[in-house]
């Protein structure tokens, strides 16, 4: 059972995974899966954290936009996993590495001050009230990420719903935030099934105090 300050960076959603995604999974998680401890993360190159890439269609085109850049992209939804792991196949990715799991585990293994970026893109907003408490983005996450935060390093948030915006500002208060049109960011499935809906999305990049 957890806790109300534990950090769970996850829904589970349940389905069925297909002979082709476990055939993709079985095949490329040798040569681009992580597994825990999570050893020899940091290579000296400048390093990027992905939180919940969905099908991994924006992950594999900003990891070929930033080759002098390692991704590690994180998530638990079997299908999407396999998906990014043949993105990455098919694109010669050589600078991405794939985490099948909770995102808190992962930083926390990670060594202080080692990520240049941490990107959240559309997050479960749980935008009913009662629900939260749920959301990713709570102090007690601020300050994890905070601490992986290399000087000058960000958190990049997308969202949807306005009110996430909203909690987002309340939960970084402190941080040098600001609101930018898509922040270098490419356009994913969900934000097109958002616009859709009439839903636009806010993006916003966020720096921690450094201490004086």
């Amino acid at each position: 059972m957890q806790s109300g300050d534990e950090i769970q960076s996850f829904k589970v959603r349940r389905g069925r995974t297909g002979p082709t995604s476990v055939a993709a999974r079985g095949r490329l998680w040798p040569r681009y899966g992580i597994d825990p401890p999570y050893d020899g993360l940091v290579t000296g190159r400048p390093l990027v954290l992905e939180i919940g890439f969905g099908m991994g269609e924006a992950t594999a085109l900003m990891a070929a936009a930033q080759p002098e850049v390692d991704l590690l992209a994180v998530d638990v939804h079997p299908a999407g996993v396999a998906a990014l792991l043949r993105r990455i196949e098919a694109a010669g990715l050589s600078n991405v590495r794939v985490v099948d799991g909770d995102a808190v585990p992962l930083l926390q293994a990670l060594p202080a001050g080692s990520l240049r970026e941490v990107r959240v893109f559309f997050p479960d907003p749980w935008p009913k009230a009662r629900h939260a408490k749920r959301r990713l983005l709570r102090p007690s996450f601020a300050a994890l990420v905070a601490s992986r935060l290399a000087p000058g390093g960000c958190l990049h948030l997308a969202t949807d719903w306005p009110a996430y915006v909203e909690h987002a500002l309340a939960v970084l208060e402190g941080w040098d935030t600001e609101v930018v049109a898509r922040g270098g960011r490419p356009l994913t499935g969900y934000e097109r099934r958002a616009r859709t809906a009439g839903r636009a999305a806010t993006d916003l990049l966020a720096r921690p105090p450094q201490p004086s």
